[in-house]
Order: C-alpha cells, then structure tokens, then sequence
C-alpha cells in the first residue's frame, strides 16, 4: 500500500487546503498525473501523484486543512493485492451531527436541509473560491445553485453584488497579509539557518542583446525572445558545470538535483511572490524556454501552477531590472543553496581591449550556502555565467 501526502508546495508552506479530488476510489494513476487541487496562501496548486496504482481510500476531505507530510489518500501498487474496500469517511463539516434525540423529532425535509448544510462547504470550484477571495466573499457563507449545491462563480458574483452596501472583512487583504507572514516565516527561517555569503560580477551584455537582436529581426512579434531566457539558459549551464550550486541542504548534507529545474521569482498582482521551477533548463532550447517563461508567469498569475513546480526548484533566478534596481542580492529559498540575481541593464563606460566604450552591462549577483561551496568556487560559478553570455550562440542547444 502507497501512501500519497500533502507535499511540500514551497519553504514558506506548512499546510493546505484540499480544494478538489480529481480521482475518487477505484481510479487508475499514473505517475505525474494530476490527483488534486490544493489550495496555498499564494495559489491553487495543482497536485500530481509520483506514483502509479490504484486509489484506494480518500484520506482527507475536500475543504479540510492538511499539514504537509500527513497522508492524502493510500494507492494500491501495481500487482499489489487489493484489501477489502474501505469504509467511505465522512465528508468535513462544520455542523454537528444530529442527536438520537433530534433525529426522532426532524421531518424528512429538515433532514435533507441538514445534510445539504453540513456539505456545502465541500462544492466550491478552485475557480469561484478564487473569485471569492478576490472580492472578499465569504464562500462558505454562499448558498449553491449548481449540481449537489455546488457553488459557481455566478454565485459568487450574485453574493458579492447583494453585500456590496454591507461592510466586509476585505479577505483579499487578510490572504496578503498571511502570504506575507509565510514568506517572512521561510526568509527568517533562511537566514537563520543559512550562512550567507555574497558575490557580484559585472557583465557585458553588448555580445548577447545584439545577437538576439538579430535574431528576433527575422521572427514575428509573437516569436522573439526576451533577454531573460538567455539568462536563465546561462545559469543553467553554469550550474550544471558547478553542480555544488544546483541542490538541497537537507539533513546535514548536499544533495544535488536530479536535473537542473531553475525557480523564477514572479511578483504576484496583489502582493508578494512565488518562485516556481522551469524544469531541464539546461537541457531545453531558448525557444522552449520563452514559451515555458511565458506560461509559468500567467498561471503563476492566475493562481494555478503544478505542485511540481513548487516542491523542486534547484536553484532560483530573480531579475528585478524592470523594477529599475541596478543589483539585487536574494535570500536563498531553503532547502536550496543558490539564488542568482540580476538587476537593470545600464549603460556604462566600460575599457575593452584597450579602448573606451559605452556598453550596456548587468550586475550579476551570488547568494550562496556556506556549508555547500565557497568563494573560490562561488566567483567561478559567476564567471562561467559571465563566459556563457560572451558566447550566446553556446546557449541554445
């Protein structure tokens, strides 16, 4: 029998909410598919299951918080022996069961109410639970329309136009506010546990922006490439190289990756930010990269990414340049033990082979895990970053 848990959606989560089953008992699964929705403080997360079998039993109910670590469901593993079939457990409810006593007294029909109440709360979309928290309505106080009373996002907008002259609790705020106390949690625990050391290198740009330049003078608007894929493809490469850079510090000891799975951070519209992972990056074309970039940024947006986005970034990449910062020096996202930070291309005056030129450069940082790497290797690391954009035509692949 396989146990399938809560995973770890990030260093800043301890817990979730289970939003939706997409499988019930008896299901097929495959490795990678996608069993459950969870809800974060920063988005719905689609969870996928790293194991294939059979589902045997729903362990947790939708609407019930889980901690990370605490089982979800049990699988049946391929030629395993199936037990005897489980007892389904009782969905979550808020409202206690009914006595003996008010049992004998209530009519059919208030039974049939008193059910359809103590269920409501389990009927809610990912979709309008979003909706809701952005409108700042309560969901669990929405009466359903849809099959089962299901609430639809219709409903939510039917509950927040009829509370739109009562004050409410601005839930939008109160969801950035614990983000924010998720994320302080995870950089106070980072810096607490992490011996820090920084480094920073200027480079110059000119060889790669007009090299991309040429290259997106050929393609439509639709198909040119950002300068922050061939960053991203750099980091990859140089890590792949210097692979003390590119893993976890997890019980007193390195571990590398098993891929080079680079975590960009995005800036959230309402406040804070997640850092979910592109997968194989050095592996992958800057083609598939800009359209991997492109997609993670809306879905991260939009509130929907893969738990295996969130659990196994190696090492992450933050680029604050359009933000107008000319460095930035990251606070590394535990269990990682690198974070690389660009900041704003700039013109300077810059001496190149003995002459003076007006160049556009950017400062590349290093925040490192003193116990995984050191300086020496640290500059290095930065170098071979450096060394890869002189040479754009070695990032694609």
């Amino acid at each position: 029998m396989i146990e399938f848990k809560m995973p770890a959606l990030g260093s800043d989560m301890d817990e979730g909410t289970l939003n939706e089953w997409l499988v019930k008992p008896g299901d097929d699964v495959t490795r990678g598919q996608v069993v459950a929705i969870v809800e974060t403080t920063k988005a719905a997360v689609e969870v996928e299951c790293w194991h294939s079998g059979v589902v045997h039993e729903l362990l947790a109910s939708v609407g019930e918080t889980v901690q990370v670590g605490s089982p979800l469901a049990t699988l049946i593993a391929p030629g395993e022996t199936a037990p005897s079939v489980p007892i389904p457990k009782p969905e979550a409810s808020t409202t206690p069961a009914p006595t003996e006593q008010s049992r004998g007294t209530a009519t059919p029909a208030q039974e049939a109410e008193h059910v359809r109440d103590s269920h409501r709360r389990r009927w809610v979309s990912p979709a309008a639970r979003r909706l809701a928290t952005s409108m700042g309505v309560d969901v669990d106080a929405v009466t359903g329309t849809g099959p089962q009373g299901a609430v639809t996002i219709s409903d939510v907008e039917h509950a927040a136009a009829s509370a739109a002259q009562t004050p409410t609790k601005d839930a939008a705020a109160e969801r950035s506010a614990q983000m924010r106390r998720s994320i302080a949690a995870a950089m106070s625990r980072s810096k607490h546990e992490i011996p820090h050391y920084y480094l920073a290198d200027e480079v110059n740009l000119e060889k790669a922006l007009r090299w991309l330049t040429e290259r997106n003078a050929t393609r439509a608007v639709t198909e040119r490439m950002l300068p922050a894929v061939l960053l991203l493809k750099a980091v990859a490469l140089a890590a792949r190289r210097f692979g003390e850079f590119n893993g976890f510090w997890q019980d007193d000891g390195f571990h590398p990756g098993d891929g080079v799975h680079v975590g960009v951070a995005i800036s959230l519209r309402a406040g804070g930010l997640v850092a979910p992972a592109i997968h194989d990056v050095a592996d992958k074309s800057l083609d598939e990269l800009m359209r991997d970039l492109v997609d993670l940024v809306a879905r991260a947006r939009a509130g929907s990414l893969r738990s295996s986005e969130m659990s196994n970034p190696t090492i992450t990449v933050t680029n604050l340049g359009d933000k107008g910062v000319e460095s930035v020096f990251g606070v590394i996202y535990p269990p990682q033990v690198a974070l690389v930070g660009f900041g704003k291309p700039l013109q300077r005056v810059c001496v190149i082979n003995d002459g003076i030129q007006i160049a556009t450069t950017v400062q590349a940082t290093l925040s490192a895990d003193h116990r995984a790497s050191d300086g020496h290797r640290g500059a290095l690391f930065l170098g071979a970053i450096n060394g890869l954009l002189q040479q754009p035509d070695t990032l694609e692949k």
